[in-house]
């Protein structure tokens, strides 16, 4: 099996001179298809920012990152922004949804947004509420939805486009234990169901259950590389949250 995500020596700091700070430091470190990779370490180990370098989301100082045999960094600006849209997805802890827009529009924005038509990003995004198990509550707004079902909008919203790769910054953090549980077992579920690659960046050691792999960062570099044995489950489609 070919690594879906490669990152290559990367270095990245912030600031400049004495108040420089790298976060990054010669990282190198490959990701697989069909496979939840939890990326945990103290706040300041660089964590959020690995994620938004292996994205395609900041530009690293040094080093490089394929995602499925693509460079992202040798791409123009525009030609990125479409590599984004059409191999990965997105999903933050603020769930970014729309307050005056239904489950279901949330979900069809990026195809519209891609310039798919009308009814058939309507038809796609209903095939994503369902997946996540949200079928019901296509035409609620986000005032109208729990914490849980919000998270599975934006799940939803990140599968619709069927990304090879998906990307999940704390997206358990506005949840409680319960809920956030049931979010990263999804995120299992769509890793084995369709070959995704899921990288999440979490706090919670209560989520390695659900993951094939935890990395733990320390100051910019892989301090711990463990492979786990998540127990056997059934789908949470249908599931409430």
């Amino acid at each position: 099996m070919t690594a879906s995500v490669v990152a290559a020596d990367l270095m990245h700091s912030f600031g400049r001179g004495a108040a420089q700070t790298r976060v990054l430091h010669r990282l190198s470190v490959e990701f697989w298809p069909g496979e939840v990779t939890l990326v945990m370490g103290a706040s300041g180990s660089g964590k959020s920012t690995l994620l938004a370098a292996l994205g395609g989301l900041l530009r690293p100082d040094a080093g490089q990152v394929s995602v499925s045999g693509t460079m992202l960094w040798s791409l123009t600006a525009r030609a990125l922004e479409r590599f984004r849209y059409q191999h990965c997805g997105y999903i933050f802890q603020g769930f970014n949804l729309f307050p005056a827009l239904t489950a279901l529009e949330q979900v069809a924005l990026p195809l519209r947004f891609g310039g798919e038509l009308k009814a058939r990003a309507q038809a796609r995004a209903e095939a994503a509420l369902a997946e996540v198990g949200l079928s019901a509550c296509a035409q609620l707004r986000p005032s109208e939805l729990s914490g849980g079902e919000k998270q599975r909008v934006a799940i939803a919203r990140a599968l619709v486009t069927q990304p090879r790769v998906l990307f999940a910054d704390e997206p358990t953090s506005a949840l409680d234990s319960s809920n956030g549980e049931r979010v990263v077992a999804l995120l299992q579920d769509i890793a084995h169901l369709h070959g995704t690659t899921v990288i999440v960046v979490t706090h919670d050691p209560q989520l390695m259950c659900h993951a094939e792999r935890v990395l733990q960062l320390r100051n910019g570099v892989i301090h711990q590389d463990q492979r786990m044995a998540p127990a056997v489950r059934s789908p949470l489609t249908g599931e409430a949250a």
